[in-house]
């Protein structure tokens, strides 16, 4: 189904680059990509970074149990007290942490996130699992890898390389939040010193 390119607040009309179907088809990719490497899901836990990548990690797990028959553990880990650029933005409300039960310690974790970047979220993300427990391993898993990366991190399951410009932007919109599927693709306007 095409959708209609909406304008985007960076500026041009943002064109979809995945649709629901998509998405979907994606997630399962990565949950069976999951299963394969970790040889089950028995000890995984799946950790969403607030937002979107807390109703990623929920829909990764309910596509786990599709395929191994059994629950996989769920929660959502909050970084904003650990990003390196909270004292350059402003302040931001800050999200929920919820880890299983059982804890992660000796668990494979796999922090999962809509788009990755600069790899800065995910560094904090790091920094803030180190404060709860000590996993056996941390694997990354996005829906979007944009590329230009500031830090030497890399993800482990990736639902699309988008190669973009720093002119790019890339929005994820979610049903739970946006009330539709979609990752768009736009472009911000140049700033003065850019457009000289």
């Amino acid at each position: 189904m095409d959708a209609i390119p909406e304008a985007s607040p960076m500026g041009s009309a943002a064109r979809p680059v995945l649709e629901a179907p998509d998405i979907a088809r994606v997630l399962t990719r990565i949950a069976h990509e999951i299963v394969e490497r970790a040889k089950g899901a028995d000890d995984v836990v799946l950790l969403g970074i607030p937002t979107r990548g807390v109703f990623l990690a929920r829909r990764l797990a309910a596509k786990l149990e599709e395929i191994t028959g059994s629950a996989t553990r769920v929660g959502s880990l909050d970084i904003t007290m650990y990003r390196d650029d909270l004292r350059l933005r402003p302040a931001r409300a800050l999200a929920r942490t919820e880890i299983p039960g059982e804890g992660i310690d000796g668990r494979l974790v796999v922090l999962v996130d809509d788009v990755l970047f600069s790899g800065r979220t995910i560094r904090a993300a790091l920094d803030a699992l180190n404060d709860i427990g000590r996993p056996r391993a941390v694997q990354l898993a996005v829906l979007v890898d944009r590329g230009h990366r500031e830090l030497p991190i890399r993800a482990d399951y990736v639902g699309k390389n988008l190669p973009t410009s720093l002119r790019e932007t890339v929005k994820v919109q979610l049903t739970e939040e946006d009330g539709r599927d979609s990752v768009l693709l736009g472009v911000r306007p140049a700033t003065p010193a850019e457009a000289q």
